[in-house]
Order: structure tokens, then sequence, then C-alpha cells
């Protein structure tokens, strides 16, 4: 009798939760204002600028701009409430991945919004509507360079994100409590594009990108996830004037920073957040995901010891089961966001505000 009340209790307050978020999304949503811009970038003089030997332009020497990030934001009206927000999207994936989830619930960009963040959504350098140097690939075609010079452009297939990003142990069958909508899978896959990451120079310009907008931010929380995970913390060592806050989620940690980097971070709260089944999938990934988590625990303990503020949010440690490498996409999404938008108000804000 006791665990049966215990699980309608249950049930009942996921209904309530679940009813709360519902009528969030069903209130007019009022923006402030909109826009977009471009983030830094370099000027590049080449001749190997239309990969033609003919026509408009052939052999033509020439400036042009490349590694830009674009940049697109929603504000509140009351704007000034809150520190900005800055979400950068993960390997083959462009800043989509905040926007509406693949079943059509509301994504953390809007959700965020309407808990009076100012978003900012960043493609990183090299995907989608930012840029990237082309010459590399104009050159080869010109046969001012070998093909062997081609860096490789990744895609992750079908069956590869099922598994890496642990929706089940086997390509479409999911686990009993997966989180991601596993009915619209061929929705997310529509959003994944080919990785132009190895045409960039290293360091990667995302990372100074990040930097300057915050920068230009007058301060801001930058969240990162997966490929882009410890960006954010990349980006407070290049200059870490404007990063008030870094939320990563889901990647691998550095280890072997310098005390002057440690020292960077160590001024900055950080927050970490890890899923479900880190080791219930196959093969490379069982590994994988488990030695993500130990790096990143690492990382933690290193920069409290170094007098920081570093806090893991390992999900299923809190009983929060079965999200998924997307959990900006899971079902329990907002619930997550919730945590997110706690930690900034306490940690980076100095506020204690619940969002439940």
């Amino acid at each position: 009798m006791k665990a049966a009340l215990l699980t309608w209790t249950a049930i009942l307050a996921a209904s309530a939760t679940i009813q709360a978020y519902a009528g969030e999304n069903a209130k007019p949503l009022v923006v402030g204002s909109q826009g977009s811009f471009f983030v830094g970038g370099e000027t590049k003089t080449s001749k190997e600028l239309s990969g033609s030997t003919t026509g408009p332009g052939a052999g033509v020497e020439g400036d042009v701009t490349v590694n830009q990030m674009y940049v697109q934001y929603q504000t509140p009206v009351n704007a000034n409430q809150h520190v900005p927000v800055v979400m950068v999207h993960g390997c083959c994936l462009s800043s989509k991945t905040w926007e509406t989830t693949p079943d059509g619930r509301m994504g953390w960009n809007e959700y965020f919004l309407r808990k009076n963040r100012s978003v900012y959504l960043a493609d990183q350098s090299s995907r989608a509507l930012s840029g990237f140097d082309a010459t590399k690939i104009n050159a080869v075609k010109l046969g001012n360079a070998p093909p062997s010079q081609l860096p490789n452009i990744f895609m992750a297939s079908h069956q590869t994100s099922w598994t890496l990003f642990r929706f089940g142990p086997t390509f479409n069958k999911s686990f009993e409590d997966e989180q991601f909508p596993v009915q619209a899978a061929d929705e997310l896959y529509k959003q994944m594009i080919p990785d132009l990451n190895g045409f960039l120079p290293m360091p990667n310009p995302t990372w100074k990108n990040m930097a300057a907008l915050a920068v230009q931010l007058h301060g801001a929380v930058l969240i990162g996830h997966s490929e882009s995970g410890f960006f954010p913390e990349e980006a407070a060592m290049i200059n870490p004037v404007g990063v008030k806050g870094i939320v990563s989620i889901e990647m691998g940690c550095t280890t072997n920073l310098k005390p002057d980097q440690l020292a960077t971070l160590a001024k900055i709260p950080i927050l970490i957040m890890f899923g479900d089944h880190l080791s219930d999938i196959p093969g490379a990934f069982s590994k994988l995901w488990p030695a993500n988590l130990d790096t990143c625990n690492q990382f933690v303990q290193q920069v409290t010891a170094a007098g920081g503020d570093a806090r893991m949010m390992y999900l299923p440690k809190m009983g929060i089961k079965g999200n998924s490498h997307m959990m900006m996409q899971d079902k329990n999404n907002l619930q997550l966001a919730d945590l997110i938008l706690g930690w900034i108000d306490e940690r980076v804000e100095g506020k204690k505000v619940s969002h439940k």
C-alpha cells in the first residue's frame, strides 16, 4: 500500500509539473527586441577565391572574411533583470539545437526568454550561417595543393547518433525510461549537418568569438554542449572579462590546465551536467561517456581546489533518470532548464529564486 501511494504521489507530482509547463506555453510570448549579427572573423588575402579558372573572379586576388560567428538573439522587455545567456551547439548541429524540440515542444531558447533571460544563439564558426575558410578547397581544385591537404568533413549517421546520443542500446530500440522523444528521431536527423571544424585553425576561432561576444554583451553566461561543451572554459581562458558563468553539458574536460588557467576559471561559477545511461550502450561509446564524466569530475575537483565554484550535476545521482545526450530536447527539458536557471540565480546572480 505504501509503495502504491508513493507511486501515485510521483505520478500526480509529474502531472502537476506537466500542466504547469503547458500553462507556461499557452501564455503569449512577449519579446522586447530581436535581431542578428556576426562576431569576430579575420580578413584573408587570397588568389583562390572562386575555385574556377574561368568566369568572374577567376584568378583574381582579393580579401575575404573567414571564421566569423553568426548570432541571433531575442531579449525580454525587462532584459536588464538578468545576465544574458549564450547557447552554443555541438558537433554536426547548429543553433537549431536550442529551438523547438523535434516533437514540437518548447525549446530552451524560448523557455529562457519566458524566464526573462536575453538569449543569444550562436552557430559555431564553420557551421550553418557562420563563416569558414573555403580557399583550402579551391586550392585543391585549382591544382595548387594536393588532395591530401583537404581536411575531413564529419557527418554523423542516424545509427551512430542513436547510440552515441544514448537513445537506446541498439538502433531503433530505446531505453525503457528514455527521455528523448524517439518517435521524432527523424526530425533530429534533419537538424544534423556536415561538421566543417576540420577547416578551422587552432586555437578554434569559436573560442575567441565566444569571449568577444560575452564582452560585447557586458557579461554573459556561456552554455556549451558536446563538441562545444568545454568551449566556454576555453573562451574564458582567452578573455574572462565578460564570462559571468559557465554551463558545460556532456563533454570531455581538460584536466592538464596550468595554474594560471585554473586561477582564471576559479573566478567564474561553473556548472557541468551529465545525463543517464552513460555505460549502457555498446562498443567504444560505452567507455566514452564514463571517461568524459571522470575527466569532468577531476576538473571540478581541480577548480574547487583552486578556490573556485564548480559543481557537477549528474542527473541520475539526483534521481532524474533517462536523460539522453540531447537533454535540451528531452521530454523533461524544461525541468532541466529550471535546474540551470536556479543555479544561475544562486551562483551567478546571487539570488535564491525557485523556478519550479
